[in-house]
Formats: structure tokens, C-alpha cells, sequence
């Protein structure tokens, strides 16, 4: 179907002004279908024509105004309105379908207890799977909901409910106006728990049978939602506007989460039913304060094309860490930033898909899809931190609020931003805008030292640099750290300025200084930007790391560390010997975990196979003292334990872990934990289907169908990978999430010569694959079954031969062409590495 174009958007936004929606929803049958009936008053210019869009199973009935519209005018989802009056009433009934995929109105069947919840998505244009509208931003209005539901349910939206007239029958106040896309409800058989902070009504909604795991977290949710509420009511002068604040799980939800007014969304992965790390119940808490911000970012003020995506996420991610980071019990929420979602954002801008956080322009809707990545998201924040480093947080917060003032409910542009933040700041933004959000790609920062007999700076210099393809030097505030054996640190902080300097400052404050062990650039992590160490600070790392105090300090040297050998500067090998120095002793549980996974990558993808079994023999080694280093019961003995389980091929070791031997005081083997070890043992060939079976009959969850899924295509024997494979090419009854669990399990790079066929047959079958299905879906399952580990010259040319089609989808493009390039860097490095030995 075809996606809605700017020009598309542009053109309707000025012919026409939504007024209002009157929704009525019947949710009460049996079978794949639901009623809808909308109808929608707006605004016109007498005489002319535009379009609605619709998807439906069956369209019933369309009335405009006075007249029967035939529905057999629908083309694709395009329903076309001619002849219009300055004042108009469009009627549209239809029957639509449920889905599987987290798009329009998603349908999931608890396997637990046979319990039936719905749920709506409708970004990015999937209003139009529930109801018709006008699909695009910048055409805001007021719904008015009602819906018929069986009388068990509760069913929640965006706004309140203002009566319920009949069992089953729910009528909605008018919600303030709002993008189609913040449309959303909820409805099933929802365990609630509700409270009220600051005359907001608060509400928490989960399916039953995960009530009594919402119930054990329900006062760390609602303390974090309150604390960060405050917060965003000391920093912004317009309150929470959109009446009651509701959090609902929900099951097999696309993305973390989703800013509806009123009424958030987020997958319900989020209600812990086995021991998690303190990493995972932060990410919650950033994940609450990112989709609070959006109610000011994204919601209140809403961008008018897709073009301005930063404008919502960036902001949101920004905030999102700063206001965990400032009210929460999770006040190291930027040392997580650094490491894991920095990561993310260096990857995206390096990739020749990058874009600028802010594209000039974004074609249609499918193209705005794919720019929801580390780009639109961490590099964005980081860029946003950037800029309050060198505006002042006064300013800033100055600049914010005038924007809130002029544009509330309405929408806004980047140049819009610009004034209000211009004004505040009395500071011309122009330029800045020009390199940090116009520009794509990421600059390198290196520190050139020279040192003299008695060991004192001579010269101190950081060297910015570019890629060829993208030539754009920056300006940069950041801290330079010196950093002696023990630990203790001397910090300066200075301002790079390419327009004075060129691509190399020199710090004349450090000339004659004593000589660090460690010189660190861009500590404090203030701007966004590769750092590479010195040659004598490289050497010196392994003895100063474990030693720092600041963990945040720490994350700019893993990820330098990390960044230098995806970049080829440096061998995996060095990057195991740092872990093997440094991880046992540390006591953050967000750098041990980050380091563990960014590396296996590495070690999985850049080292040839007798390497990668002694790598993973001492990452294992070196979690196992971690692992008997930590506090029982405590964050860091379960992160050890899951890289212990990850890298190890001890696999008695594992069986007795399952049968309740050797275990570790402390740690619990609960169903997480469990998935974890069979998976692993199914990966070495120590266990098959007959343990998945048993595994799932002890764990009839929809999270065990998913673990089950995941095992049961990582076993390594003919049969069962060509059943996963039929799967992931092939199934559209299966949800969603149950073909990403496929997917994931598919590739392991002990099964290579098993899986060799495959490879081929992904270049071959994944077009099709990926036109069966919705944007999410394929592309998330085409990602997971790319042939990653099979880095070899042929892969790259299948490659080739794909992306020379011209029938492949926006996202398999983007996928291929990602995934391509990662192959190019590890080809690389293993040609290094055999160099290297010869």
C-alpha cells in the first residue's frame, strides 16, 4: 500500500482542518474481525477533493456529508472525498482485522490462562488499521471514544471515562487534540492498580497473570513516576497537560514503549517475573521519564513532518536520562548512556545509512520509519547535551519553555526550536545547527602527547578529524581527564573550535604539567565524539582502570577500548586482556554487563574459530571471578552469572545449574535464568528438543513460548534448523515476537558449516519474506536472520547482488546495506589478525 509522501501531507494540511473524531469501537465478537464506525468533522475549501486513509477487512458504508460514497472507491488506502463543503462530516463503517505484528489493533491470547487482550498501535500510520482519518501529524484533533467490550474487560484511552452506560459499554471524554498516531486504548481482562500524585490519577495496567509480579513493583513504578513527574514540573512552567496518567503492559509490543497521551504503552517485558539486575530495573526507569518527556516533547508540541523525528525522540532520550539521572534512586543513568546507548549512536553514524539527526527532508512516511535509530535517538540526546555544556542550562530550559508557549497542541519545526532557544540564549544557533544536526557522521578526537626526560608535557594536542565522505569539523566543549596510578584525577575542560584552531588544539595549560598515566579526551562524556588515547595511556589502562573511582570514567575507556577494535585500530585480543585485567573488579553493574555483550560481538564476528573458543575460554575465566567476587543476591553476581553462562563450555557445570548443583549462594536459577543455561546447552549440543518440551511444560508464559522458540531454533541438526527456517521465511500466523525469537536463534557461530547453506538462501528468499509481512515485523526479523557470523567474501557478494535489485523494501535495503558493512569491518580485522600471525 502506499506510504503518504511529504508533498502528500503537505498539500492536505492546507486544504483542510480536523476538527474532531467520534470513534465507536464494537470489540465484542469471536472471530480475526472488530466494527468500527468514525466520524470525523473538518474544515475545507468549497469545491475541492482529498483523500482519508482506511484498511479495512471490509468497508461497509462511507457517507459524506449528505451523500453515499461507494466504497468501492477505496484504492489501496486511499479513500477519495471530492466535491467538499467548508464544513464537512465524513462517516466511515468498516469491519478490520486484529494483528499479530504490534500494529492498528493488536489481538494476543494469554497462553497461561487463555485470557484475550487488545491493545491499540497506531503509530506510525496505523490509525488507519482501527478507523479512518487523516493519517499524518500536523492535522490534529479531538477524539471522543466509545466502545462496546465484553462486560469483564476494563478498557482504557487516552482521556477519561465519562460514563459507562451498560455492562461492556465505555464512553470517553474528549481527549485534548492530538496526531492521529497518539490514538490509543487498551481492553481485556486488565489487572489495575491505581494512585494520584499532584491531582494527577495514576494508573497501572498488566494482563492477570502478571498481577503478582506488577503488585511486588508497583511502589518502585509509582515512586519513579511520581519523582519524575516533580521533576519535569520544576524544569517546564506548562503541567502535565493531558489529565490522567496511565501505564499499561502490554504483551508482544513492538518497541519499549509509546507516548500516548494519557494512556503509555510498553511491552510488558517490563513487569519482571524473575530476578533482574539493577541495569534492567533502570532501563525502566529512563524508559518511564523518556515517555514522560514526550508528553511536552512529541505530544503537547508535536513535529509536522517526520523530518523533525529528533524533535520528539532526541529530546526524550535527553531528558529522559537527566531526569532519572537527577530524581531517582538511578543516579548513574549517564554512565548507561555512555555506554550503551552512545554505542548505538556511534554504530548508526558510521554506517552508510547514517543521516543527520535532523534530515532536510524525510520523503514519506516508510522512509521516517527507518530513521527511528541511534541516530534520531543517542546521538541526538548527546548532541542536545552538548549544546546545554555550551548554552548554559538556564538558557536552555529558558528556550524550551518559550517553545511549549508558542506551539502548545500545535506543531513545530526545527526552525521553530531555533528561535525560541535563539531568543532565550541571545545566541545565533544557525551555525551550530548547520554541523551538529545537518551534518551526518561522527568526528574523532585523539590526543597527540609529548613528553619530556623528566616526565612533563612538552605538548598536549587533541586532533579532530573526519571521514572522507563527510568532511565536517566541529565545535566541541569537553573534559580532559589526567589520571595517575592510583586513580586520582586532575580535570580541565576546554573549548574545541575548529573555526580557530583548525583540526588540531593544542592545551597550553598542560605544557609543563606532570605527565599522566592516563590522558583521557571527552571525559564527562559532554559531547558526542570517538576519543582515541595516546600510545602510553593505551599501555597504561589495564593498571589505572580498576583503580577509578567515577564509574562514568570508566565507561569513556570501555567504550574507547570498544570502539577501537570495531574500528580495526587494535586487536580483539588486547580488548580480552583489558576484560581479563579489569572486569573482576568491577562494581558497576551496567559496565559489566555492556562490556560482556558490546565485546562478544567482536569476539563472535572478528576471530576466526580455534581464536574465538581461547577468547571465550578466558571471558569466561574472567566472569567466573567476578562471579565469586560479588555479594550474594546481589546486581553484579547475576550479571556475572549470565556472562559466565554466555561464554562457558563447561557444560556439566550447566547441568548441574539446572539440577540445582553447584549453584552460587545467592543466586537463584528462576525461569530467566533457566532459558539461559538450556539455551547455551542446546548451542553446545548438550541438549535438543526433548529438554526444550520439558522446559516449556514448566513455563506455559507467552515469555516461555518465546525462550522456546529462541532454543528450539539454535538446535544444531538438520531437521529442526530447515523448521526455523520455513518459519522465518515463510509463517505469517505466528506473532510477531515468536518469529523475532526464531530469528535470533538461528545463526550460532559454532553451527557454521550446518547453517553454510542458509546463507544464500537468505539473499534469495528474504525479499519475498519481507514483502509478506508489515514494515516492524519484517524488518526486525530480516535484521535478526541476517547471516552475521558467516564473515566471508561471498557473503559480502550476495550482498551486492541483493542491493543491485530494485525490488527490495525500504527496510531490507537499510538492513542489507548495515549488515554488509559490519561484514566489511570484520573481514577486515580478521585479515589483520592473520597478517598479524603469519
Amino acid at each position: 500500500m502506499p506510504s503518504l509522501t511529504r508533498v502528500e501531507a503537505t498539500a492536505r494540511g492546507a486544504a483542510i482542518t480536523v476538527e474532531s473524531y467520534q470513534v465507536d469501537l464494537d470489540l465484542t465478537g469471536d472471530g480475526e474481525l472488530f466494527r468500527s464506525r468514525v466520524e470525523i468533522q473538518f474544515r475545507a475549501t468549497p469545491g475541492s477533493a482529498t483523500f482519508a486513509e482506511v484498511k479495512p477487512a471490509n468497508l461497509l458504508a462511507v457517507r459524506l456529508n449528505d451523500r453515499e460514497v461507494d466504497p468501492g472507491t477505496l484504492t489501496d488506502n486511499r479513500l477519495p472525498l471530492g466535491d467538499l463543503a467548508a464544513t464537512n462530516i465524513l462517516v466511515v463503517e468498516a469491519e478490520m482485522a486484529y494483528s499479530n505484528t504490534g500494529e492498528g489493533m493488536h489481538r494476543f491470547v494469554d497462553p497461561t490462562d487463555g485470557e484475550t487482550y487488545l491493545y491499540a498501535v497506531t503509530f506510525l500510520d496505523n490509525v488507519q488499521r482501527i478507523f479512518a482519518a487523516f493519517d499524518q501529524p500536523d492535522l490534529k484533533a479531538s477524539f471522543t471514544l466509545t466502545v462496546t467490550a465484553p462486560p469483564q474487560w476494563t478498557v482504557s484511552s487516552n482521556a477519561e471515562v465519562a460514563a459507562n452506560p451498560a455492562p461492556g459499554r465505555w464512553e470517553f471524554a474528549p481527549s485534548a487534540p492530538l496526531s492521529t498516531y497518539f490514538f490509543s486504548l487498551i481492553a481485556g481482562p486488565y489487572h489495575v492498580r491505581r494512585a494520584e500524585h499532584d491531582g494527577v490519577p495514576l494508573g497501572l495496567y498488566c494482563r492477570r497473570s502478571l498481577a503478582e509480579h506488577l503488585d511486588a513493583d508497583a511502589e518502585e513504578i509509582f515512586t519513579v513516576t511520581r519523582q519524575c513527574l516533580d521533576r519535569f514540573h520544576q524544569l517546564f512552567a506548562e503541567r502535565y497537560p493531558f489529565g490522567k496518567y496511565d501505564q499499561a503492559f502490554v504483551p508482544e509490543f513492538n518497541a519499549g514503549a509509546m507516548e500516548n497521551p494519557g494512556i503509555v504503552t510498553f511491552r510488558d517485558d517490563y513487569v519482571f517475573r524473575s530476578a533482574v539486575t539493577d541495569t534492567q530495573r533502570e532501563l525502566r526507569a529512563t524508559t518511564i521519564a523518556h515517555e514522560m518527556a514526550h508528553m511536552w516533547f512529541g505530544d503537547l508540541v508535536t513535529m509536522r513532518w517526520w523530518d523533525d523525528l529528533w524533535l520528539n525522540e532526541s529530546f526524550a532520550e535527553y531528558l529522559g536520562t537527566r531526569v532519572t539521572a537527577e530524581a531517582t534512586r538511578f543516579g548513574q543513568s549517564w554512565t548507561t548512556f555512555a555506554m550503551r546507548r552512545k554505542a548505538w549512536g556511534y554504530a548508526a553514524d558510521q554506517r552508510p545509512s547514517t543521516h543527520p539527526v535532523a534530515p532536510q527532508e524525510v520523503a514519506d512516511a516508510d522512509e521516517g520509519l527507518l530513521n527511528f535509530d541511534g541516530i534520531s535517538y543517542a546521538k541526538g540526546a548527546a548532541v542536545l547535551r552538548q549544546l546545554v555544556a555550551w548554552l548554559g542550562d538556564e538558557a536552555f530550559l529558558a528556550g524550551l519553555n518559550a517553545h511549549f508557549a508558542a506551539h502548545r497542541f500545535g506543531n513545530a519545526t526545527l526552525a521553530d526550536l531555533l528561535a525560541s532557544l535563539s531568543a532565550a540564549s541571545g545566541r545565533d544557533l544557525s551555525g551550530w545547527a548547520e554541523l551538529w544536526l545537518r551534518q551526518p557522521q561522527v568526528n574523532t578526537l585523539r590526543a597527540e602527547v609529548a613528553v619530556d626526560a623528566d616526565g612533563r608535557y612538552t605538548e598536549v594536542a587533541v586532533v579532530q578529524t573526519a571521514p572522507e565522505s563527510h568532511p565536517v569539523l566541529r565545535p566541541h566543549r569537553i573534559g580532559v581527564g589526567r589520571y595517575a596510578a592510583d586513580g586520582t584525577v586532575r580535570r580541565t575542560e576546554v573549548d574545541l573550535d575548529p573555526a580557530v584552531d583548525g583540526g588540531r588544539t593544542v592545551l597550553g595549560e598542560l605544557a609543563g604539567e606532570p605527565a599522566a598515566q592516563v590522558l583521557l579526551l571527552n571525559d564527562g562524556d559532554l559531547t558526542f565524539a570517538k576519543v582515541r588515547l595516546d600510545a602510553a595511556s593505551v599501555d597504561a589502562v589495564a593498571l589505572v582502570l580498576p583503580r577509578l573511582t567515577d564509574p562514568l570514567t570508566r565507561a569513556v575507556l570501555w567504550g574507547e577500548a570498544l570502539d577501537a577494535v570495531t574500528d580495526g585500530e587494535r586487536p580483539v585480543g588486547g580488548l580480552v586482556d583489558l576484560m581479563v585485567a579489569a572486569l573482576p573488579t568491577e562494581t558497576e553493574v551496567i559496565i559489566a554487563e555492556d562490556v560482556l555483550t558490546l565485546s562478544r560481538s567482536l569476539v563472535d564476528r572478528y576471530l576466526d574459530p580455534l581464536a574465538r573458543s581461547a577468547a571465550l575460554a578466558r571471558v569466561a575465566d574472567a566472569c567466573r571471578r567476578l562471579l565469586a567476587g560479588a555479594a550474594p543476591g546481589e546486581s553484579l553476581q547475576l550479571a556475572a552469572a549470565r556472562g559466565w553462562i554466555a561464554a562457558t563450555t563447561d557444560a556439566d557445570l550447566l547441568v548441574g545449574w539446572l539440577a540445582g548443583r553447584d549453584v552460587p549462594a545467592g543466586l537463584k536459577v528462576d525461569a530467566e535464568l533457566r532459558w539461559a543455561v538450556l539455551r547455551r546447552l542446546v548451542v553446545l549440543g548438550a541438549a535438543g528438543e526433548p529438554e526444550i518440551a520439558a522446559e516449556a511444560a514448566a513455563d506455559v508464559s507467552s515469555t516461555g513460548a518465546e525462550r522456546a522458540a529462541r532454543c528450539r531454533a539454535a538446535v544444531g541438526d538438520p531437521a529442526s534448523k530447515q523448521a526455523a527456517w520455513e518459519i522465518i521465511v515463510g509463517d505469517t500466523g505466528l506473532s510477531n515476537r515468536l518469529l523475532e525469537a526464531t530469528a535470533e536463534g538461528f545463526w550460532q557461530p559454532e553451527q557454521a558449516d550446518l547453517t553454510a547453506a542458509y546463507v544464500e538462501r537468505y539473499f534469495t528468499e528474504m525479499p519475498a519474506a519481507a514483502r509478506r509481512r508489515t514494515g516492524w515485523t519484517a524488518d526486525w526479523v530480516a535484521k535478526l536472520a541476517f547471516p552475521h557470523y558467516a564473515v566471508a567474501q561471498p557473503t559480502r557478494e550476495a550482498a551486492a547482488a541483493l542491493l543491485a535489485r530494485d525490488d527490495l523494501t525500504p527496510g531490507l535495503r537499510r538492513v542489507v546495506t548495515d549488515a554488509d558493512d559490519d561484514l566489511r569491518r570484520a573481514l577486515i580485522a580478521r585479515t589483520a589478525v592473520a597478517a598479524a600471525s603469519a
